[in-house]
Parts: C-alpha cells; structure tokens; sequence
C-alpha cells in the first residue's frame, strides 16, 4: 500500500493556508450545478478548513433534491439523507453535521470533499476510503458526477494514488473549473 501521510499533512497545510471562512467561494460551483437542475446531488457539510459548498447546495436545493453523506460504518459506503437550508442538524460520526431526521436518497451528482486533487482527476481524501467506495458502487449502478470541490491551493500533481482510488469527473475550485 502506497504512504500518503506525507502527502495529506503537506495538502493540510496548503489547505489551511487558504481557507477563508467568510469569502464567497461557491460561485464556480454555483454555476455548475446550474446545468443540472433538478438532479439528484449530495454535497457535505464543511468541517475545519474544508472549502464550504453550502451556498451552491442550498441554490439547488430550490430545483431538486439535495442530500449530505451519513456514516453508517467503518468501512462502508457512504449513505444520503435529504438536506435543506433549514432542516435540523445534529453531529454525526467524526463530528460532521447531519440532518436529525429525514428521507435517504440516492445522488446522481456528488460533491466531493478532498485534501488534494490533481488536474488529472486524483483525489487524495482522508484515508477512511469512504468516497472511493460509495463512488464505486454508485458507478455500478449507473452514471455519477463526481464533482471534487477544494480551493485552488489543494493542487497537487504528483498525488500518490492507488487503483481504488476513484477519479473526479470535474475539479471546482474558487478560482475556476477544471476538466481532467
């Protein structure tokens, strides 16, 4: 198995760095997602330094339905529970929110969280494995839009990958849209 802790504590630092809780940085995102009205997407709630989505979800969330990950196990993939901009939150696994209540759905479009990306499509998350398995069986069931989400900082181009891991179909970032 391929070391990418070096890798995840240099990608924490550029992301740290760059983080602005109070700046508008969706509107790339924004406008992305306005091609796709009324598909189903989940996006996630942003914890510590992670670029927020937020904006971009609620916007959508006037067109279709809109959900955020729920950790059902170690090792599983992720479930979705439907999200609004009002809905009641509570801390789920690894302190992330989620809503109290709900109905599960399933995403045709995913907003993905990431410590690192290339302009290739890599991703480096956490390590947990969770995107990478929910990705793979969405795709098993049908086409997904994985859409990773980061500030333009997070680059990486020499991202230690390994054959699990799943590529992005498209990388936003405050500064524009990348396509690999």
């Amino acid at each position: 198995m391929i070391d990418k802790s070096a890798a995840r504590t240099a990608a924490f630092a550029r992301r740290a760095a760059a983080h602005r809780p109070d700046a508008a940085s969706a509107g790339y995102l924004s406008q992305v997602l306005a091609g796709y009205r009324g598909v189903p997407l989940a996006g996630y709630m942003a914890m510590r330094t992670e670029i927020d989505p937020t904006p971009a979800m609620a916007e959508a969330s006037a067109h279709g339905p809109v959900g955020v990950p729920v950790i059902s196990a170690k090792g599983q993939p992720l479930q979705f529970r439907l999200w609004d901009p009002d809905c009641a939150l509570i801390a789920g696994p690894f302190g992330a929110q989620v809503p109290a209540t709900g109905d599960w759905m399933t995403p045709q479009i995913l907003i993905v969280p990431l410590v690192a990306f290339s302009r290739k499509g890599g991703r480096l998350g956490y390590g947990g494995g969770f995107y990478d398995r929910t990705l793979e069986q969405l795709r098993a069931q049908g086409p997904v839009l994985a859409i990773g989400f980061a500030y333009a900082a997070q680059e990486d181009p020499a991202l230690p990958l390994e054959p699990t891991d799943q590529p992005l179909d498209l990388i936003v970032t405050e500064q524009g849209i990348i396509t690999p």
